[in-house]
């Protein structure tokens, strides 16, 4: 017989006897604990908790085991989630003229290395609405002109929010989508939409910075998966990555050596996600890998 799973995370002001109050709360509702993990932090004087259990008593509902977390949350000042282990994240790719993100995410999703549903994928150009269709997943093309105006940006936002919220979307994935968001559409999706972006910032920031890179004759390249925020590129991380360079390597190996890097990043970033691994605490990430 399987039991019901779940995944609670949890984030609150530190002191002792947490983790046995948390314990001793599942043992009393007959769950058994598969695994755990938590982190105390000096600086920002919080705890962090992510505890995988089994309910194995068939009397305690899930409503009941909601319902008797939250008093326990509200007495210890806790941000808490309790989450289904089986339910699959449902995820939204957006991308732009480079696909290499998007390609891989789409891969590991059919080959199961991703628990994820996939139902939308929304691009400002039409090159991926093929590699869309062969996945048979909605695709979702929202022109933006360049140099349009503030109006066609916001209009374009809101056809973007419309979809995350007809498809009840639980992660943004900006798998390369080379618009920069608004404030506005950065606080609606905090804690739930994810960018990549190569490590040379902001050393070599605009067109082509792996061949900046290469000039200035860099050995090492890196990738960074981070939350979206109103700051550009500066959303707390979640992952990062560094592959070798050296000399001999031309520009054109060092893009593809980049994407490679950017590629298993956010992958890792995404997955994490999924599995509920990851807090946020204050400009920083706490990740239970």
């Amino acid at each position: 017989m399987t039991h019901p799973e779940y995944i609670l995370t949890l984030s609150c002001p530190d002191h002792r006897g947490i983790v046995h109050r948390v314990s001793g709360f599942l043992a009393e509702h007959g769950c058994n604990i598969i695994d755990s993990a938590q982190f105390g932090d000096a600086l920002s004087q919080l705890f962090f908790m992510r505890v995988h259990f089994a309910a194995e008593d068939p009397m305690v509902s899930d409503a009941t085991l909601r319902a008797d977390f939250a008093q326990v949350a509200a007495e210890l000042k806790m941000d808490a989630q309790l989450h289904d282990a089986h339910k699959k994240p449902r995820m939204m790719l957006m991308v732009s003229k480079i696909g290499h993100c998007l390609n891989d995410l789409l891969f590991r999703y059919k080959s199961g290395l991703l628990p994820v549903e996939i139902p939308a994928i929304v691009s400002n150009h039409t090159d991926f609405y093929q590699l869309s269709a062969s996945y048979n997943i909605p695709f979702h093309h929202l022109p933006l002109a360049a140099g349009a105006s503030a109006e066609a940006k916001r209009a374009q936002e809101e056809r973007v929010m419309e979809i995350v919220r007809m498809n009840n979307i639980d992660l943004v994935v900006l798998a390369r989508y080379m618009q920069i968001l608004s404030p506005e559409m950065c606080t609606t999706l905090k804690g739930r939409a994810i960018n990549i972006h190569h490590s040379f910032l902001p050393s070599f920031k605009g067109a082509k910075p792996y061949y900046q890179a290469h000039e200035r004759g860099v050995k090492l390249i890196g990738a960074t998966a981070h939350f979206v925020t109103g700051d550009l590129d500066e959303g707390p991380i979640i992952e990062q990555d560094v592959e070798r360079v050296d000399h001999a390597m031309g520009p054109d190996t060092l893009t593809a050596i980049g994407r490679d890097v950017e590629c298993v990043v956010l992958a890792r970033a995404v997955k994490w996600f999924v599995e509920h691994r990851i807090l946020l605490n204050g400009h920083k990430t706490v990740v239970f890998k």
